[in-house]
């Protein structure tokens, strides 16, 4: 597959080249490499023009794989049409240790595993084990490579972008898409260069500069963008550092992110078994990277340009509650006083998809073992969670385990649990005002241990380290102290480790089972009475009809995230169980009009009641609803039970001021209506005991607006003009009723 992605390449890269009419920075490269429809006259139009793609793998994680593999099981078909892998990551609790937590794992998810495993031999997709790893870091080792186009059921897919892949977080509706072997549609991206120049040093890391581009752009500055990094600075890090980057772009809400292919990813490849892979790449190069005249004259071939100057950059702390709100180490102690933070750090920790490498665990260890020759001890609770068991197994081997036991750190097993919500953190249900730091990515309110009083904050892996240590979130290692267990004075050194294992990787069991050859004869069997899964029933197609009388089911105030629209945490059992897991429907959205969470005022009966409560009884009695949103609604992770349990329970509109991309894709595909405001200030004139006609939507169509009378409970009334992005194919999946019954319908 590999193979006839490089022998198309230099050929696809020349036509586009003389369609565009210009040199092509490295992402229009792969764009247009995979493109599905081969007409070498087009050139698309960044931020405007839809494209179909032909993504060459699927990656999925098994919280989201539940979902996404009930949706293809409607589809038809009896196998996947391109590279597809499960990942059992997410459904592990971290609450004492690997082996014991892990042990717990496969007993209590066991069902589900199983559900995954029945289901990956049937139709042909590879099944990593619980326990093998993290997805991210589980691609980055084994399947992603240079100029190469994947999606992934869940927004850090974007983390083979540091092995210079377009790699793009989806919901499992687009996932189905390109496993049935259909053209995946998006729309064809903006282009931010990021430039790098100089070079890190000292207690600085490629996690910094994320952190750094995250408060310059901000969560949604990166909306239907692509982040490219180029520069004599992008060159000097290391493929795993890269990794880092890309994987953080999705907190500023980037489709993805990428850099050019040079000798560390080379290296990488080689380090992880891909020598092979290494040298195909090394042919085609030039077609890895952008044109010279692009780095040459960045401005002229980028929407926008970032210069990062790595030599000045300081190690940053990004939070609380939003990962864009940056904080250079040396301003914290002031920043947090004028902020009333609290600065007694209670737990640090490392790891997770985006900084568990071997290059994170060797540099943290290396400050852990300074505190151990020291006679330091942390002051804050201290765990680490290794990426992979390939991972793991090599730091076990080179005594890094052992230098963080000898601190007192646990070692949770290589899962997300820490970072998804899926972390038992003991004390955490009496909701006290306290801080942790960790080297994750998002750090929204409740994301970690559930607790909403729980400032968490966003720091490179050594740093967080070296917090832990301190205990004291000001605590800056370039210039402060410690005093170690005699009453001495430490000063902490500079980090050091290393990009890539000296003794190479090694493993004893990768955890990874290649399904059956022949899948026809297997049964996918699911208990009625699961609580855990549920086979899907189409939805129900448009009746081409305007939408009047509708209820109003909540106006959302403020920053709403898919965690907001469906929580992680205990919810994960009920990624399969559409029913159940609808339960927990908008449960920590902010209800403008009494500031509480779960707590709706219900038009049939004047009475408060639960969310999910409350649109039951719509769906009941066969009222239309709609849920009016803030801006960048549905930001965070590609979670699409977040746009299927508002379908599933009958809400038929979501208008907002604006969308993050994945769930706004997400709604679409499941055959809601996304819609925004034209005046942003219309979202004021929304009051509680609404009824709205939606008057013109048999006229549905391309860059037609879409007008609404709001009707209020005085008499009077509002016209309130909303627009869409839906182009024809979109619009036929919400004809339909979703994108699956379109397919499903082309299938008969």
């Amino acid at each position: 597959m590999i193979k006839a992605v490089y022998e198309q390449m230099p050929s696809r890269i020349s036509a586009a080249r003389n369609s565009v009419g210009r040199s092509l920075t490295l992402t229009e490269k792969v764009l247009y490499s995979h493109v599905a429809v081969r007409d070498t006259s087009k050139a698309y139009i960044r931020g405007e023009s839809y494209v179909d793609f032909n993504p060459d793998r699927v990656a999925m994680q098994d919280a989201t794989a539940q979902m996404a593999l009930l949706q293809f099981m409607m589809a038809g078909k009896e196998k996947v049409a391109v590279p597809s892998t499960i990942h059992c990551d997410h459904l592990i609790q971290a609450k004492v240790g690997a082996d014991i937590d892990l042990d717990m794992a496969k007993d209590v998810n066991k069902e589900v595993y199983n559900f995954l495993e029945s289901v990956s031999n049937k139709f042909g997709v590879g099944f990593w084990k619980p326990g093998a790893g993290i997805i991210h870091q589980v691609v980055l080792e084994n399947y992603a490579f240079p100029g190469g186009m994947m999606i992934g059921t869940d927004s850090h897919t974007v983390n083979a972008g540091g092995l210079g892949m377009v790699a793009i977080g989806v919901g499992g509706a687009d996932a189905v898409d390109v496993m049935a072997g259909m053209p995946w549609e998006l729309k064809f991206p903006k282009i931010i260069g990021v430039k790098l120049t100089g070079e890190m040093s000292g207690w600085t890391s490629a996690k910094d500069v994320i952190l750094k581009v995250a408060g310059i752009l901000s969560v949604k500055g990166g909306t239907d963008s692509i982040l490219e990094y180029f520069g004599e600075g992008a060159d000097k890090i290391s493929c795993t550092g890269k990794g880092t980057i890309c994987n953080m772009g999705a907190e500023i809400g980037a489709t993805t992110s990428i850099f050019g292919y040079d000798e560390n990813m080379a290296n990488y490849l080689c380090a992880t078994g891909r020598v092979e892979l290494a040298d195909l790449a090394n042919n085609v190069n030039n077609h890895l990277k952008a044109d010279p005249e692009v780095l040459a004259d960045p401005e002229k071939f980028f929407d926008q340009v970032i210069e990062v100057d790595l030599s000045k950059l300081e190690p940053y702390l990004n939070g609380p509650f939003t990962p864009d709100l940056a904080t250079p180490i040396s301003e914290m102690k002031k920043v947090a006083e004028e902020n009333s933070w609290p600065t007694d750090v209670k737990v640090g920790l490392i790891g997770s998809c985006t900084n568990s490498s071997y290059e994170d665990i060797s540099r943290s260890a290396s400050v852990a073992q300074q505190a151990v020759d020291n006679g330091l001890k942390t002051k804050s609770d201290f765990t680490i969670t290794p990426g992979s068991e390939q991972v793991r197994f090599t730091i076990e081997r080179d005594g890094f385990i052992d230098t963080f036991t000898a601190l007192g750190a646990s070692v949770f097993a290589n899962a997300c649990g820490p970072c998804i919500g899926q972390w038992s953190r003991a004390g955490s249900e009496n909701q006290e005002k306290n801080t942790i730091v960790h080297s994750f990515n998002r750090n929204f309110a409740k994301r970690a241990d559930g607790n909403p009083n729980t400032h968490a904050f966003v720091g490179s892996p050594e740093l967080v380290t070296a917090i832990a240590i301190a205990g004291d979130l000001t605590f800056n290692p370039m210039k402060d102290t410690l005093i170690n267990e005699n009453g001495d004075a430490v000063k902490l050194n500079v980090p050091t480790g290393y990009d890539l294992p000296q003794k190479g990787f090694a493993v004893d069991d990768l955890g990874y089972q290649a399904p059956s050859e022949d899948g026809s004869r297997i049964e996918v069997i699911i208990d009625p009475n699961s609580e855990r899964l549920q086979f899907l029933s189409p939805f129900k197609s448009w009746n081409r009809k305007n939408i009047i009388g509708a209820k109003l089911l909540i106006k959302a105030k403020g920053k709403c995230t898919t965690d907001h629209i469906s929580m992680a945490g205990p919810w994960l059992q009920y990624r399969g169980h559409l029913d159940n897991i609808s339960n927990n429907l908008l449960t920590g959205a902010v209800n403008f009009f009494n500031n509480e969470t779960n707590s709706v005022k219900s038009q049939l009966n004047g009475k408060y009641g639960a969310v999910p409560d409350v649109q039951r009884e719509y769906k009941l009695n066969k009222v239309p609803t709609i849920i009016v949103g803030d801006e960048n609604y549905g930001e965070g992770s590609s979670r699409e039970h977040a746009a299927m349990e508002p379908r599933f329970l009958g809400v038929q509109v979501v208008l907002v001021k604006s969308f993050a991309r994945i769930h706004e894709t997400n709604l679409k595909k499941q055959g809601m209506l996304a819609l925004t405001f034209n005046n942003k200030s219309d979202y004021n004139k929304i009051l509680e005991d609404d009824k709205f006609d939606f008057v013109d939507i048999d006229q549905f169509s391309p860059g037609k607006a879409i007008t609404i009378i709001a009707h209020h409970q005085d008499g009077s009334s509002d016209q309130i003009i909303c627009g869409h992005n839906y182009n024809g194919a979109q619009i036929d999946w919400f004809i339909a009723g979703s994108a699956l019954n379109l397919i499903r319908s082309q299938q008969d």
